[in-house]
């Protein structure tokens, strides 16, 4: 599978796109699916507390069924040991930092990218924003390996232009680092040609799953996502859950968590059944 970062990507209205439930058989047409998930807003509602992102035993049972019958990985801007740690799986794939960190079974352990040139600029900012933003109440400065997080969900409508304001200035400070934004969020990550996207590549050419039976699934909620969506674009299939503030480069839709669950089960019974008649 190859990285097609200079075609043109097909960005629709998110309400537009069909439900990926609608015709599981039909959407991956007969092809062996190797799915790929964002962790928050995917496999676990997003809360005001990170650490509070907790995975339902039911949505563990069934990651690990479908596990069991095709290749699953997650892919998460937070960092790999945290989301490998709330998922309690040892038969998926998981690419933390956006892709940066990714380990898996058989003792798999890489971190593509390059990033760690970054980390210097990286310790550096977290101590700035942190202390910049230490009186404005409800800010979060959550540092990880390869990226920090700058959480404005829990601060008032007033004083979240101020968060913007301080977290630019010390983007501007370390040309090391560039802007990544999400839901509530705005990240500083390596300032490398290195995404969600490029991620899944890497783990399809890894896993030996550039192969014309195999189909990547990309099922993701945030803006962040969009690489993956847009890298997948004629390749593979990318699924919305919810919406975001913009257009996507998705094809279908989910509605929510317990939709994501309802369409993984579905799937993995697809796959099984599949499997019985070839």
């Amino acid at each position: 599978m190859k990285d097609q970062s200079t075609k043109e990507v097909q960005k629709l209205d998110p309400q537009n796109l069909p439900s990926a439930l609608s015709d599981i058989p039909g959407l991956i047409a007969g092809k062996k699916p190797a799915v790929f998930l964002d962790y928050d807003g995917c496999l676990s509602p997003i809360v005001k507390d990170p650490d509070a992102a907790v995975l339902t035993q039911e949505m563990r049972d069934t990651l690990q069924r479908l596990a069991k019958v095709c290749s699953v990985a997650v892919v998460s801007g937070r960092d790999r040991a945290n989301v490998e740690k709330l998922v309690q799986l040892d038969n998926l794939y998981f690419a933390g930092s956006h892709g940066f960190d990714i380990s898996g079974p058989g003792n798999m352990h890489t971190e593509p990218g390059g990033a760690k040139e970054a980390l210097p600029a990286l310790e550096e900012a977290d101590k700035v924003l942190k202390e910049k933003l230490q009186d404005v109440e409800g800010a979060f400065v959550e540092r990880k390996r390869y990226a920090i997080a700058v959480h404005y969900r829990n601060v008032a409508e007033a004083k979240v232009d101020r968060v913007k304001q301080v977290t630019e200035e010390v983007l501007q400070q370390y040309p090391q680092l560039k802007e990544g934004l999400g839901k509530k969020i705005i990240e500083l990550k390596p300032n490398l040609n290195w995404h969600k996207g490029k991620a899944v590549l890497w783990l399809m050419e890894e896993l030996g799953l550039n192969q014309p039976d195999v189909v990547p699934l990309y099922i993701g909620d945030d803006i962040t996502d969009e690489d993956a969506f847009a890298t997948l674009q004629g390749q593979g299939i990318g699924i919305l859950v919810g919406e975001h503030d913009d257009k996507t480069a998705a094809e279908y839709r989910l509605e929510d968590v317990e939709d994501v669950q309802a369409f993984l089960e579905t799937l993995t019974q697809t796959i099984k059944h599949q499997q019985q008649h070839n």
